[in-house]
């Protein structure tokens, strides 16, 4: 049966689509490799065998015999989930994670939100060591103004599982000195981020020129970024 054949509802590529690669079971994405299954093996079922023998990512010659000693495997589908697993690690191993210990990393990290003309919100969701784990606008306003509500904010770090997060915005009038309303949307992120246990870090306000960093102000007190 090939992959094409499965009920629409349980096919990986239909529910990769709809859900992304993270809601697939390793099965299914095995399944997606090698797209068709076996004389009496459905391709599900053949993947399943395949994710129940691999008890470790393959890496060398020696996994490559035991997947192809698999009925309906055979040499050229094993060489293609070992070249899937190899490019994996590639890419892994050639990943750099940013690491934010002061505010001029952020800074720098968003140099391309320095100049827009609208504000744009950022949030940085971190790791115990302050590495990123992934950075996404949660908001796009106007020329001076941003509607940006805590639950927007905190929604994917509770997710990610964020130890803590950074926040950003830039100001396109070009002075980073914080309004009424930037001080008092962080106040609440701050006791958001109490209650949930993801501390707020700082909140950098960026220009094309510079900074303004909450922390450094002293308008954020209770954690130790940027010391």
């Amino acid at each position: 049966m090939y992959i094409d054949e499965i009920d629409k509802c349980e096919m990986p590529r239909e529910k990769m689509i709809k859900y992304g690669p993270d809601r697939l079971s390793n099965s299914e994405l095995i399944a997606l490799i090698l797209r068709t299954g076996a004389k009496k093996k459905d391709v599900l079922k053949l993947a399943n065998e395949v994710a129940l023998k691999l008890d470790k990512a393959p890496e060398d010659r020696q996994d490559l015999e035991k997947l192809s000693s698999i009925d309906g495997i055979g040499p050229a589908k094993a060489c293609e989930i070992m070249a899937c697993f190899e490019l994996s690690r590639r890419y892994i191993k050639g990943k750099k994670n940013c690491i934010y210990l002061k505010p001029q990393d952020v800074f720098n990290e968003l140099r391309e939100y320095r100049t827009l003309k609208k504000e744009h919100f950022i949030v940085l969701y971190l790791d115990t060591k302050n590495q990123e784990i992934k950075k996404q606008i949660v908001s796009i306003g106007t020329l001076n103004f941003s509607v940006v509500h805590p639950r927007e904010v905190f929604e994917e770090a509770v997710k990610n599982l964020s130890a803590g997060i950074i926040v950003s915005h830039n100001h396109p009038s070009g002075c980073p000195e914080p309004s009424k309303e930037d001080i008092n949307l962080t106040k609440r992120l701050v006791e958001a981020g109490k209650i949930l246990g993801i501390e707020l870090l700082d909140h950098v306000i960026i220009s094309a020129e510079k900074y303004y960093s909450f922390k450094e102000n002293g308008l954020i007190e209770y954690n130790s970024f940027g010391k």
